[in-house]
Order: structure tokens, then C-alpha cells, then sequence
């Protein structure tokens, strides 16, 4: 190595003065070479140590560079097919595992066959764009496309025109047969919803409490009937004529019914024969429904499916519940109340006289169980009285587990949101009053994409 000598790093200018600054430095750079090479190792180390130094270096030009290289191969190798492949089957990994999750609380239920009959109906409904708002229609009356036409079929039916008073369900999907009846100069008898806040209210067009000049259209949502009909008490005198109900399903040769799973309809026409207010062996029943949703003995969907796993649990010999190889429909319980008439929107069915199970008449207070009694105010109240009356104690019904309810908080926001016209937004307030909304029930259903 070569020896580093004062004259190469002390200079002098002429005179022995010290050289300015500005010489300095050039006689600095003059002579860099030579001392980089004497103090530098050889070209080998010097690689190494260059190598070194650059991985503690920051090159923010080149970092950034090789981060578009990387995105952009990154981007080229994803494989989208893959990525939906993986994303479905996880999708349906999880719905199996809801759905077995809900089978297995439905069969802790009175009725399982009813369940299954339900979501065939429900989840067929969805898939073909039956239903309408609101949606989806799981765990409510189904509305359905064509609801309004079957209306004005039922407003066809002699018994209909020839009625007083007709008793017809808070749902969506009735809603224009609640317009029928006052149009007509009949008056509506409809239920507070769920009997929650009291029991019925009737509402005539035209009339001192209602005059002409109110839009009828105001009065057929819960809300309306509500704040425009009266009240009225366990207690008071009146003639039922015909009761409109809706359904989920109905058997055409029975007159089997199966609603959303909440026994309202039920209770409703239990409370009324026990009064006084409708006599059960004389009053027609009707409801109004999609064609899909009339059993036709399995040539179509969703029945089809649905015998195919009926004839599926037969040949496994599975526990019984009343149906058959022939009907989904099993055994229906001591209250439930069969139609007479179903109507649709393309024909009117008469349920054979042959054919057609018994109405129930009363309130079955051995089948009432402790959790739906609980829930309505004015069962409670005719229990205590009946009781006082009698001087003796009612019999209570075995525990239950209540059917899931719709939820739906946030149905009139998502109406709002999209823009939709104000019959809607109507629409939507009232299947909130009129289906209720639980306290837990803090999160709603989403859009019915799936």
C-alpha cells in the first residue's frame, strides 16, 4: 500500500503562506484518485463492500419500480375463475351450515312438515321473482306478482258481494282485497297487528267517523286503520260474514293451510267463535294466493322437489308427522282453520264439501302454550275473565319454540335509499307495523341478492 506523505495532504503556496481555500480543494480533487486507491481494498473486496453498503441503502426510484413489476405480475397471475370458485364454494359451505342450523330448530317445532313446505315455497318464490316487496318474503305471507288480480277474482265471489262484515289479515298481499271490501261499502274488520296493542278495528267508507272524501288508500295499511278505525272490545256484538286469510300454501282438496308459522289467524278465529262474533260451522274462509302456491300434487316446482324428498324420507322410513307419500300436508293440529275458497290469479278453487277438513271453534286453551299467551294482551284478558267467570283455573297448552320472524327495520330506508315511488315507501311502513319488530330484532335482513 502506498505511504501517505505531508505534502499530499498539508500543500503550501508560494512563500510557505498557506494555500486559500479555494486551491485546497482543487489540489483535493487532483489528488482524490491516488488516495482512494491507497486506502481502498482491491477490486474484489471493493465489490463486496459495495454490495454491503447498497443493502442499507434506501432507493426510493427503485423500490418503486420493482413494485409495479410486482403488482403488475401480481395482477397477471390472478386467476379470477379460481377466485369465484373458492368464494362460491365457501358461500355455500356456510349457507349448509345456516340451513342445518335452522332444520334443526324447525323440527323442534309442533309442525316440521309445515317448515318444509314453507321454505320450498319461500325459497321458490325468491328464485323465479314471484314474490314482490317486500322481500325477502321468508318468514311472512308471501307477496306475490299478481296479488292485486287475484283480489278482484275474490270480489267476484257471490258470498263476497252478499257480505256485511268482512274480517281480512293486516298482509301485504291483502291489501287490495282490504280495498275491495271498503270500495264496496262493506265494513273491514281487521286485526290490530299480532294483537299486540289491542284486537280488532272496524272501518266503513263513507260514514260520519270515515267520510267519502277520505282516499280509501289511506285506510288499508295498519297505520291507516289505525288512526281512522275504531276500535272495538272483546266484548262487543257483531256478525262476522266472511274471513280473508293469507297463506304460504294451501291444499285444494283439504282446504290445509299453512301461513307463516305464527298461529295468528288462528287465535284470531279461535277468539271470535269462543265470543260469539262468527259462527265456525257457517262462515266461508278464503284466502288469496300465487298458482304456485296451490299444492298440484308434485307435477311442478316447487312441489315437485319437495314429494321428491317426501318419497326420499319414506324409503329411509323416517319418523312420521302425519304426511304421506301422496302430500307434503301431515297432520294439522286441533285449531288450525282449513279454507273453503282459494283464490288466485287466474281461477277460483273450491275446496270439495267431501273433502275438506272441520273447523275448529274456540279457543284451545290446552294448546295455548305459556310463550304465545305471553305475548298477547287480550288472550291474556279473556283467560282471566273466562277464568272468573268460571271460578276455576284454565288448562295451559306444553312449551313451545316460537317460530323466527322476518326482520325488517330497515325495509322503508331501503326503499328510500332506492328511490322508489311513494306507494312503496307506503307499502313498506306498513309491512313494518303490521308484521312487528321484536326488540332483539336490531339487524335486518339484506338486500334479497343472494
Amino acid at each position: 500500500m502506498m505511504q501517505l506523505t505531508a505534502s499530499m495532504v498539508v500543500p503550501f503556496g508560494r512563500g510557505g503562506k498557506s494555500m486559500s481555500p479555494c486551491c485546497a480543494l482543487l489540489l483535493l480533487v487532483c489528488i482524490l484518485p491516488t488516495i482512494t486507491t491507497a486506502f481502498l481494498p482491491s477490486q474484489s473486496s471493493h465489490s463486496c463492500l459495495d454490495a454491503s453498503l447498497n443493502s442499507r441503502r434506501c432507493f426510493p426510484t427503485k423500490i418503486s419500480l420493482a413494485s409495479e413489476d410486482e403488482s403488475s405480475t401480481s395482477t397477471k397471475s390472478f386467476d379470477e375463475k379460481l377466485f369465484e370458485t373458492d368464494r362460491l364454494s365457501k358461500d355455500k359451505k356456510a349457507m349448509d351450515g345456516m340451513e342445518q342450523v335452522a332444520t334443526e330448530e324447525y323440527a323442534k317445532l309442533r309442525t316440521p312438515w309445515k317448515w318444509r313446505i314453507r321454505k320450498a315455497v319461500w325459497d321458490y318464490m325468491e328464485k323465479k321473482d314471484i314474490a314482490q316487496f317486500p322481500r325477502p318474503v321468508h318468514h311472512r305471507i308471501p307477496n306475490f306478482v299478481g296479488a292485486d288480480e287475484a283480489a278482484e277474482n275474490l270480489a267476484t265471489l257471490p258470498e263476497f258481494q252478499s257480505a256485511a262484515i268482512v274480517k281480512v289479515n293486516p298482509d301485504t298481499p291483502q291489501r287490495q282485497v282490504r280495498h275491495l271490501v271498503l270500495e264496496n261499502g262493506k265494513t273491514l274488520l281487521t286485526p290490530q297487528p299480532r294483537l299486540r296493542t289491542g284486537f280488532f278495528s272496524t272501518l266503513k267508507h263513507g260514514t260520519e267517523s270515515i267520510p267519502s272524501d277520505v282516499p280509501i288508500k289511506a285506510l288499508t295499511s295498519s297505520k291507516g286503520a289505525a288512526k281512522n278505525g275504531s276500535p272495538i272490545t272483546l266484548y262487543e256484538s257483531y256478525t262476522v260474514d266472511m274471513v280473508v286469510v293469507g297463506s304460504t300454501a294451501v291444499c285444494p282438496t283439504t282446504g290445509a293451510r299453512v301461513g307463516k308459522g305464527e298461529g295468528f289467524a288462528e287465535l284470531e278465529w279461535g277468539i271470535l267463535s269462543e265470543q260469539g262474533n262468527l259462527d265456525a260451522s257457517k262462515v266461508l274462509v278464503v284466502t288469496s294466493v300465487h298458482d304456485c302456491q296451490v299444492f298440484d300434487g308434485g307435477a311442478e316446482e316447487p312441489w315437485k322437489s319437495l314429494m321428491a324428498q317426501q318419497e326420499q324420507e319414506d324409503n329411509n322410513n323416517e319418523e312420521k308427522d302425519g304426511t304421506n307419500s301422496q302430500t307434503p300436508f301431515g297432520t294439522l293440529t286441533q285449531h288450525d282453520v282449513p279454507v273453503d275458497i282459494i283464490v288466485t290469479p287466474t281461477r277460483i278453487i273450491h275446496v270439495p264439501d267431501d273433502t275438506r277438513l272441520g273447523k275448529p271453534s274456540g279457543v284451545y286453551w290446552d294448546l295455548l302454550s305459556p310463550q304465545k299467551l305471553a305475548q298477547i294482551r287480550v288472550l291474556q284478558e279473556l283467560k282471566k275473565n273466562t277464568e272468573e267467570e268460571l271460578g276455576t283455573k284454565l288448562p295451559s297448552g306444553p312449551d313451545e319454540v316460537l317460530p323466527p320472524t322476518a326482520e325488517r327495520k330497515q325495509q322503508v330506508e331501503e326503499v328510500e335509499e332506492e328511490g322508489l315511488g311513494e306507494a312503496q315507501v307506503d307499502k313498506g311502513e306498513e309491512e313494518v307495523e303490521e308484521e312487528g319488530l321484536g326488540e332483539g330484532q336490531e339487524e335486518a335482513q339484506k338486500k334479497y341478492s343472494s
